[in-house]
């Protein structure tokens, strides 16, 4: 057999040998596009559910090492049927913080997480299996709607972590012995929130190249850099931490509980057709293609099963991402080795502990400040989905009674406090569930628009 010589137009092309170089620096450009989002669901989970350093450390560990392992069975599907074969990197998502936040305050901690995935891993299986079917009950307004209502959540989480983190009272802050700058709503962290703010938002709009693609990576550095002589930055944790650990098997344990697995089960189901919109936008962008049924199928399939398997290892529920898809559409490359090296930087970025121990020195201003601008992309994704549609008087009352009800309830802590603790679980404590239910169901009642 005749040996290939690298070429820059393989870039273009799934399969070939490139340049190692080009191939190299096109990989760093997908990690610094989502290393950020892919390590902050698990520091957010790690303090709702008040994990100690070292297991905070683990759980990042094991998000970065799944999220790697998810990627590859993605880009190198097993016998043809498991995994998609499209150039696409997966993540810890967002779409879960919100649900996850609930589980862990609730005293379910990972445990009750990892169970819920268990069972979420199942429902995206089934969503592969009756693709055709399922898939017509999630037509743009619908997913315009739960990604836009998952924006809207996740705003008090960015500006309580902007004000440095509800849990950290002038008690807690005392008997952890803790310098006062740290105090939740102090001056000192809105000062750093906001230059962190400052500095995405000046490299987002007036960078060029790396410096606006990693504009959140750099702007999150600046406010580390900055937060440093208000005593905010603890490397003591840091020494400890071992240079290379693989994830441990059910270290976090499992734990069912049935209205943690319906709403995580739910945002499966969800995210089972968002990762639809992202295999197709990745072929129509980088192949100028629809993606086949098989591809479809096959990559859902391995959606679910690979997440199965990162509950067992401890790890975060995972996602396509959508601005690696981004990328693609951009540069138009989609030779699997380039994804398959950034999904090589992440693997070895999760087998270092000594890693995930400084990323857990991160004060909470600056992780506030950097996903401020993440969450309103979040919003406006979802917005841009629903404006797709023309925006009739059926498509305003889907989109806005959903995202109201959803919401409101989850905002109204009392309102569902005559309900049993399952019910409250379930609608209450994240406004995705309920906006995503009464959308399908608005969708399926309200009479169609005349063509």
């Amino acid at each position: 057999m005749e040996k290939r010589t690298p070429s820059r137009e393989a870039l273009f092309q799934l399969r070939g040998p490139v340049p190692a170089g080009a191939a190299v620096s096109l990989a760093l450009q997908h990690l610094v596009a989502m290393i950020v989002g892919c390590v902050t669901p698990a520091i957010i989970v790690a303090g709702v559910a008040g994990l100690n350093q070292a297991d905070g450390v683990l759980l990042i560990q094991a998000s970065l090492v799944m999220s790697a392992v998810s990627t590859f069975f993605q880009l190198y599907p097993i016998g043809g049927r498991f995994g998609s074969g499209l150039p696409v990197i997966l993540g810890v998502s967002f779409a879960y913080v919100p649900s996850m936040q609930a589980i862990a305050a609730d005293g379910g901690g990972v445990a009750a997480i990892a169970g819920a995935m268990l069972v979420g891993g199942v429902v995206a299986m089934l969503v592969g299996f009756g693709m055709k079917h399922i898939r017509r009950l999630f037509p743009p307004v619908i997913t315009g709607t739960v990604v836009f209502t998952i924006g809207l959540s996740l705003y008090p989480t960015a500006i309580n972590y902007m004000a440095g983190g509800a849990g950290n009272t002038a008690e807690s802050i005392a008997a952890k012995g803790l310098p006062e700058t740290l105090i939740y709503g102090s001056w000192e962290n809105w000062l750093v929130a906001v230059l962190t703010l400052v500095a995405v938002m000046l490299l987002n709009h007036h960078g060029r190249g790396i410096g606006k693609l990693a504009s959140i990576l750099l702007g999150m550095l600046a406010g580390y850099v900055i937060s440093i002589p208000f005593h905010m930055v603890d490397f003591s944790d840091v020494a400890d931490a071992a240079w290379f650990s693989l994830p441990r098997l059910l270290h976090f344990g499992i734990k069912f509980d049935p209205a943690s697995c319906i709403a995580i089960g739910l945002l499966f189901a969800i995210n089972s057709i968002q990762a639809i919109g992202d295999f197709t936008a990745t072929t129509i962008g980088g192949l100028d293609r629809e993606p086949t049924d098989k591809e479809l199928k096959g990559g859902v399939i391995a959606y679910g099963a690979t997440n199965i398997l990162t509950a067992l290892f401890g790890g975060l529920p995972t996602a396509t991402y959508s601005q690696n898809v981004g990328i693609v559409s951009t540069n138009k490359v989609v030779n699997r080795t380039v994804f398959a090296i950034a999904g090589g930087f992440l693997l070895l970025a999760g087998l270092c502990p000594k890693f995930a121990a400084v990323l857990t020195t991160i004060p909470q201003c600056v992780l506030g400040g950097a996903t401020v601008t993440v969450f309103s992309t979040i919003a406006m994704t979802g917005m841009k989905l629903i404006a797709s549609q023309d925006l009739t008087a059926r498509n305003t009352t889907i989109v806005g009674l959903s995202a109201a009800l959803g919401v409101g309830i989850s905002q109204a802590s009392a309102a569902l406090s005559q309900f049993p603790e399952a019910v409250t679980m379930i609608f209450g404590k994240s406004p995705v569930v309920i906006a995503t239910i009464m959308a399908v169901v608005l969708n399926l009642l309200l009479p169609k628009d005349d063509a």
